[in-house]
């Protein structure tokens, strides 16, 4: 049970639970590793998912989803880490069949990297191989259930193939893992309505 002031308390205990946050963000920002632990396995993503969780502030959540996305693309390896860059950088520059063979590359290299996955799978998409996507995006999340960003592409990948059943229980998987994903509400409706309107 959570303790809720009201009347003239309510301001420091509001004023008190930012600051509490914000200092243990710091010691998490401070913290993150460089080295092997950097990861969808990196202990401190507990830490995060649950204060995201109980975030109310748009900068804390906007913080603490960087923070995730941060760890997250961070594999432990240099030269991993690097091939992750260009294959980024491949991706904001259009050139897809480059961004491709980059994360294919660390995949082979590394293939418990969620976000190498999740990358590849971004990439398909783009490239309109939803096929390819899916089985990414699947992987992605065998490694890291918690990955909203890749349930949410999942959800948008099967609204594009009509699989609206399917595009529910993944936006609904994106929403239990950031209840504060922009859209996933909406889309979710979206699909109910459509859903329902199918049945009658």
């Amino acid at each position: 049970m959570r303790f809720a002031p009201s009347g003239p308390a309510t301001y420091l205990f509001t004023m008190f639970r930012k600051l509490a946050t914000f200092l243990l963000l710091a010691g998490l920002i401070l913290s993150v590793p460089q080295a092997a632990t950097a990861r969808q396995d990196d202990p401190k993503l507990g830490e995060l998912f649950d204060l995201l969780y109980d975030a109310e502030h748009p900068s804390e959540i906007g913080a603490l989803t960087h923070l995730i996305w941060q760890i997250w693309s961070k594999s432990g390896s240099e030269t991993t880490d690097y091939l992750f860059k260009a294959g980024v950088r491949a991706m904001a520059q259009g050139d897809l069949a480059k961004a491709l063979k980059r994360f294919s590359a660390i995949i082979e290299i590394d293939p418990e990297f969620a976000e190498a996955w999740n990358k590849r799978a971004t990439v398909s998409f783009m490239m309109g191989d939803y096929k390819a996507s899916v089985l990414d995006v699947q992987k992605t999340v065998s490694l890291e259930p918690r990955h909203f960003g890749a349930w949410s592409g999942l959800g948008m990948i099967y609204m594009r193939l009509e699989y609206h059943e399917l595009a529910l229980k993944a936006f609904r998987r994106a929403l239990k893992a950031n209840p504060h994903l922009p859209g996933a509400r909406e889309q979710i409706i979206e699909l109910k309505t459509i859903i329902s309107g199918s049945k009658t």
